[in-house]
């Protein structure tokens, strides 16, 4: 995974939140440039969510809504909602009263998708995660993913890069 300048990799968490403060979520990954960079148009959604296994459905609804004719929208979907149900389960987002934000970024073929948890014990590696947990999915799926600190808890991150149909080459 490529990271701007003086930021370290360990694992797959990426430390150091202070760095990222003020940074737009697009710079977290190195995207290609091409000819068409400059047409292309970002595009976001976030939504705050109670920490509920009852609201993964409409976390589901929300991201494919948002994702529609995106090609790996399903595996997306599936990602976020494995987030989601783990900030419910495994975070202080489950508790009474508690909280969880999904936040996704799509240019052209390229998205970040995250979910902010209220915080826990974990320490935020993603090394040791096994099948059938859905954090191997998120490890296995995704082109990069990783975890940082947010300002309320963890915040656990995957980007996608697709091709575009019909084209040979990848992005």
């Amino acid at each position: 995974m490529m990271l701007p300048e003086g930021r370290q990799e360990q694992g797959h968490a990426v430390k150091d939140a202070e760095q990222f403060e003020g940074e737009a979520v697009c710079k977290r990954v190195m995207i290609p440039s091409t000819a068409s960079a400059a047409s292309v148009s970002w595009r976001n959604c976030m939504q705050t969510f109670p920490g509920r296994l009852d609201q993964l459905s409409r976390v589901r609804a929300l991201l494919a809504d948002f994702l529609d004719g995106f090609p790996a929208a399903d595996d997306a979907v599936l990602l976020l909602s494995e987030l989601a149900a783990n900030a419910c389960a495994h975070s202080a987002s489950g508790q009474p009263g508690g909280t969880f934000t999904v936040r996704a970024y799509l240019c052209g073929t390229h998205l970040h998708a995250e979910i902010e948890d209220q915080g826990s014990g974990w320490d935020g590696f993603l090394d040791p995660a096994e099948a059938p947990h859905g954090l191997y999915l998120l490890r296995t799926l995704s082109a990069a993913c990783g975890t940082l600190p947010g300002t309320r808890g963890w915040v656990t991150w995957f980007i996608f890069t697709c091709r575009l149909p019909g084209t040979d080459a990848g992005p």
